[in-house]
């Protein structure tokens, strides 16, 4: 679905100039650098690209209302398919002692762990953005939170698919053959009309916050199946299943710790399987003497595929460190990896944060994959390890 963006625009700048509101957001340029020679002729060892992530917000206090509006913008150099605007958000909502709705389109996050997040299966991953799925679409929703003593149960309807963004041709970090985005296939005759839906209750206890919930509907990640294409040649095409998820999340804050687990049982993709991933993190404060807090992290992740998982997280050990250096340009740090421990397979990341000026911050992203075998679903990365540098002034 290409979401009409301009007549969106159109509303929100009326409802601004007629009720008020506020602007906030930023504009980025980002230069991606890939030291490796391309697997593919077409691609190229650097990328540059500019975004647009403003936000307009406006609230009627009096009437327990709001409205939000959140479009996207990149324009990238040399993926066409990475050029792409999307309505991460354009919601209304009431909020009441008891109860709250919103209508409209919303991103929604569920999740505690930080290697990968089992449980968030709401909004579409926008894979042009990041591979670590932390970028997601705008999803056509109607939410109902009903809140109590007991808890918060929200109840999601979500009467529209988003299909998942893929790299193109031209671009880095893709899958060995061309994903054809245009002619994709569904489990359901309904296809990216099916009316999904899903309940989450949470509640915290103490030291502990615990949310369980279930979907229903169009499962969010496809399996990509083999075709042959007009010239003969061959393509991946997404195919989108009907899956049931059960998850759980739990935090258990104690002190320094922080105990974290996401467990999800789900059918509909082949034969049902349960996924996990648990770990804690603790907190050091004041190192050395200094302002800063040094955050140790280790997560198990499991998946009962085993190797015929499609993702490559199905028996490996996530380890990392967070240094918030509490400084007055707010630098943060975060560096880790996914190990495999059988074949010794490691994706490492690590991500650099720093504000420059009132207006300005600097994002410095790193990326390496190590060792993966030709049996690992990331093998076709192994030449895309990259350097990312962002720029980002806000307003």
């Amino acid at each position: 679905m290409k979401f009409p963006l301009r007549y969106s625009l159109l509303l929100v700048l009326f409802c601004a100039a007629a009720q008020g509101g506020e602007w906030s957001g930023n504009i980025a340029g980002e230069l991606r650098l890939f030291p490796s020679e391309p697997l593919h002729g077409e691609q190229h060892a650097g990328n540059l690209s500019l975004s647009l992530d403003p936000e307009f917000h406006h609230e009627w206090e009096e009437r327990g209302q709001s409205l939000v509006f959140n479009p996207f913008l990149r324009l990238d150099q040399h993926d066409p398919e990475r050029t792409h605007a999307d309505v991460r958000e354009l919601y209304w909502q009431k909020v009441a002692e008891r109860w709250e709705l919103r209508l409209g389109i919303r991103t929604v996050f569920w999740g505690v762990t930080e290697s990968q997040h089992l449980v968030d299966i709401i909004n579409q991953t926008d894979l042009v953005e990041n591979l670590d799925g932390e970028d997601k679409l705008g999803q056509p929703m109607m939410d109902l939170a009903l809140i109590g003593e007991w808890g918060t149960l929200e109840l999601f309807i979500l009467p529209f698919f988003r299909e998942r963004t893929f790299p193109g041709a031209r671009g880095r970090l893709r899958a060995p053959l061309s994903v054809d985005t245009d002619d994709p296939e569904y489990e359901s005759s309904a296809e990216d009309h099916h009316l999904d839906w899903a309940l989450r209750w949470s509640r915290s206890v103490g030291d502990w916050d615990i949310g369980l919930s279930h979907f229903s509907g169009t499962g969010r990640e496809p399996q990509l199946k083999l075709r042959l294409g007009g010239s003969d040649f061959l393509k991946l095409v997404p195919y989108y299943d009907q899956i049931q998820q059960t998850g759980l999340d739990v935090q258990l804050t104690k002190g320094p710790w922080l105990w974290k687990l996401e467990a999800i049982h789900r059918s509909g993709q082949a034969e049902s399987f349960a996924a996990v991933t648990a770990g804690f993190e603790y907190t050091f404060t004041g190192v050395f003497g200094t302002a800063a807090d040094v955050g140790i992290l280790a997560e198990y992740l499991y998946d009962s595929r085993g190797d015929d998982a499609p993702l490559p997280f199905e028996n490996d050990v996530f380890l990392g460190v967070r240094v918030g250096f509490n400084d007055t340009q707010t630098t943060e740090l975060l560096a880790g990896a996914i190990v495999d421990p059988q074949s010794g397979a490691t994706f490492a990341s690590l991500e650099l944060s720093r504000r420059l000026g009132s207006n300005w911050r600097l994002n410095v992203e790193a990326r390496a994959f190590l060792h993966f075998p030709e049996t690992d679903p990331a093998y076709s990365l192994r030449n895309d390890d990259y350097l990312q540098a962002e720029l980002a002034w806000y307003f």
